[in-house]
């Protein structure tokens, strides 16, 4: 096997100046290095990654662990992680909770085993914010509150759930049935349901499980205009069989239902439903997906939909990841972060909390502003007079 001492033979050189040139580190003159670099094609010989970690200190290895790649959205979503985790010299290592359970607790002991250098967090967690705060490695959130030190990429789900509001209610429409994930996660373990309201959201995402803020803005505005709200549940959003399922339920338990909201997958097996039960799209039933993905342009109609910005979504992850690896790392510039912050601020609502962490480094939570894009299962707004 062709080892670093065959390789510094070979260019005529000290074991010591391959090691720069492998490394990228420390001054070494461009004839030397273009030495370094054919002996090595010549040889064949493929520098050791996990001793190139130690030296560096650094896996440039990224954890991202989602609820499952089954859905389009989080396919694409981690399409594009990578993407610009790769423009950042860096790889991603992914972890689908729905199909690997332990997933969680087996990327945050790598994380601080320094196998990982950073982590991804964009799934339902169970532990507590005091495990998230005593973590002191470089973490994101994606969608969801995790604890005051750790920064949050999302959407934002409180316009989100007034666009929807202002499209049906425009409408008319007398019996909205949203699709979406079990109510009993809506909020985390400390605090019950009872004890927030949609009038009482903040620009922080209080739960861990992140698209009930537009659920809970949808229901309190339509109670407010005096509309029938119902809910049906998708048990486990990783088995897309139950999509047509819940379709099949918002029909059968609820026959005056005249608007449908829920995810891509499911509001395309809701026309599917409607088409086998000869109800008219948009005249009887009005149908908005919420995610605004390539499904919703590939269910027979095109989808009426609540879209995010999945490209703008992930370099703002990426930044963010660059920008914690240089704080953690004591780099107290963080330029490269810090950089691609800036080039991407203006695609942003930026929210950022009074309250201080321990470190003095106060809560961020970045939140996509969303689109409502008018397609063929509503009836058009301008048609009804609204601007």
């Amino acid at each position: 096997m062709v080892g670093i001492r065959d390789v510094a033979k070979k260019a005529g050189v000290s074991t010591s100046t391959v090691s720069l040139v492998i490394n990228s580190s420390g001054y070494v003159s461009q004839n030397t290095r273009d030495r370094v670099t054919a002996a090595m094609k010549e040889l064949n010989y493929i520098p050791n990654d996990l001793a190139k970690n130690l030296y560096k200190g650094r896996t440039d290895t990224v954890g991202v662990i989602m609820p499952t790649l089954q859905h389009p959205f989080f396919a694409s979503l981690v399409g594009r992680i990578q993407h610009y985790l790769d423009l950042q010299g860096m790889r991603a290592l992914l972890c689908s909770t729905a199909d690997q359970e332990t997933g969680e607790k087996q990327y945050v002991d790598m994380l601080q085993r320094h196998t990982l250098d950073a982590l991804i967090m964009g799934s339902h967690s169970q532990n507590t914010q005091e495990y998230w705060e005593e973590i002191k490695r470089p973490v994101v959130a994606f969608d969801r509150y995790l604890c005051d030190s750790i920064p949050t990429v999302g959407a934002d789900h409180i316009s989100g759930g007034r666009l929807v509001a202002r499209a049906l209610i425009a409408a008319g429409v007398q019996h909205v049935v949203t699709i979406g994930g079990p109510r009993d996660r809506f909020h985390d373990r400390d605090r019950g349901i009872e004890l927030l309201n949609a009038r009482e959201l903040s620009s922080r995402p209080d739960s861990s499980f992140p698209t009930v803020r537009y659920q809970l803005v949808l229901e309190d505005e339509l109670a407010t205009a005096g509309i029938e709200a119902d809910y049906v549940i998708v048990e486990d959003l990783a088995d897309l069989s139950l999509f047509l399922t819940a379709a099949r339920s918002a029909f059968e338990d609820f026959d005056n239902v005249d608007a449908i909201v829920a995810p891509d997958l499911a509001a395309a097996a809701v026309l599917q439903e409607a088409e086998r039960r000869g109800i008219r799209v948009p005249e009887d039933l009005q149908v908005i997906a919420y995610d605004g993905t390539y499904v919703s342009l590939f269910a027979g109609k095109q989808i009426s939909a609540i879209t995010q910005n999945i490209d703008k979504t992930a370099r703002r992850l990426v930044a963010h990841v660059m920008q914690e690896i240089e704080r953690y790392a004591g780099d107290d510039t963080g330029v490269i972060g810090q950089t691609l912050l800036e080039k991407v601020s203006n695609d942003f609502q930026g929210y950022v909390s009074v309250t201080d962490t321990v470190e003095g480094v106060p809560y961020r939570f970045d939140a996509v502003k969303l689109e409502y894009i008018e397609r063929e299962t509503t009836i058009p707004l301008d048609d009804l007079g609204v601007e």
